[in-house]
């Protein structure tokens, strides 16, 4: 708000003058921004908390960036590209943060986006909202748009913040608005759930020096019990239309954590079974990865450090690869190694809360707060 209030002097204070007391003009003018941001964003929550209410057939208006999302997500475009575009275009995402979600060189995302921009004025891509038809066959990639804002939000990419929660809330909202356009369609609803119950943990996520509190460690005690409840009605509504997918299944997976009573109590069985049914869907990588963490705890890290090696090659550049291994390397008692892949997830991530968990994991009677 500082910053907006030395934007608004250099803007008005050339032609207007300085006021007498310059200190004092900018304190209050910031002040008045932060008011009034306080006053938008309970306005915004306000909304949320009306759309969460209103039944399922209810009409609703939907929001321009969902238009937007739709437009940018024109078939006329590669795939990769409608995503990328429509995170720049709509989301406001830097074309950095986006190269880091698709794991790809900065230099390689630029030029698809460009590529992406000439083609929508070559080919005249109108901007409106399309029929059913069409946004059912444009639906993957803008649920894909809005999963990629959520992670975003979950863990920054870049910048000097961990978490930013505007972007976890906007996920949200456009998945409602989702939710609201396709009520016949279960991945909307899915994804909805799968934001609510991250959401519902958010108050654990962090720690008061502003750290990164592994799931194992989080006090379950501060999470909202409610908002868990409403996402699983969201997934049985999800399974009731029987066609599923995975953010229907991501979201079944978020659920066992959070109706786990604790960590210990974690049904792991379960969770890799679901797993399974995840990697028939999406072979990706990533998920992979994921289906390893939870083999540690089923069939021992052995077995689990076993499969996630098989990824040295497609995720050697992911720092959440090289976390996961420093995990399974300390379960299994070799130290120097774990401490080599730490310090090289350390080297892959920008992000200051994961910096922050890598750094106390290296020197753990090192106080870096």
């Amino acid at each position: 708000m500082v910053a907006e209030a030395v934007v608004e002097a250099l803007e008005r204070w050339p032609s207007a003058g300085p006021p007498k007391r310059p200190g004092a003009w900018l304190l209050t003018c910031a002040r008045n921004k932060a008011l009034d941001r306080i006053r938008r964003e309970g306005r915004y929550r306000d909304k949320l908390a009306q759309i969460a209410a209103l039944p399922a057939t209810a009409e609703r208006e939907p929001d321009d960036r969902l238009r937007l999302i739709f437009t940018c997500c024109h078939p006329a475009l590669d795939a990769d590209a409608q995503v990328a575009l429509t995170l720049r275009a709509v989301a406001g995402l830097t074309t950095a943060e986006i190269a880091r979600a698709f794991l790809l060189p900065e230099a390689t995302l630029a030029k698809r986006l460009t590529r992406a921009k000439q083609k929508i004025a070559k080919a005249g891509i109108p901007y409106r909202s399309p029929e059913p038809a069409e946004r059912a066959a444009r639906l993957e990639q803008v649920l894909r748009v809005v999963y990629l804002v959520f992670n975003e939000g979950c863990l920054t990419t870049g910048g000097d913040v961990g978490v930013r929660r505007e972007l976890v809330d906007d996920a949200e909202w456009l998945a409602g608005l989702l939710v609201q356009c396709l009520p016949q369609e279960p991945e909307p609803l899915g994804l909805l759930a799968l934001i609510r119950l991250h959401a519902a943990r958010w108050p654990a996520r962090l720690d008061r020096h502003g750290q990164l509190v592994p799931l194992a460690e989080q006090d379950r005690s501060l999470w909202n019990s409610a908002r868990i409840h409403s996402a699983v009605t969201l997934i049985e509504r999800a399974a009731a239309l029987r066609r599923p997918g995975p953010y229907q299944i991501e979201a079944a997976i978020a659920a066992v954590h959070c109706e786990a009573p604790g960590w210990q109590a974690t049904d792991w069985p379960q969770l890799l079974t679901l797993y399974d049914m995840l990697l028939a869907v999406d072979p990706s990588p990533v998920v992979r990865l994921n289906r390893a963490v939870i083999v540690r705890h089923t069939d021992g890290p052995a077995s689990a450090l076993a499969l996630v090696d098989e990824l040295t090659e497609t995720l050697g550049r992911y720092h959440l690869f090289h976390a996961t291994r420093a995990a399974l390397l300390r379960d299994l008692g070799r130290t120097d190694q774990a401490r080599q892949a730490d310090e090289q997830a350390l080297k892959l991530t920008a992000n200051p809360a994961e910096r922050s968990l890598l750094a106390t994991r290296l020197h753990p009677t090192h106080d870096i707060h």
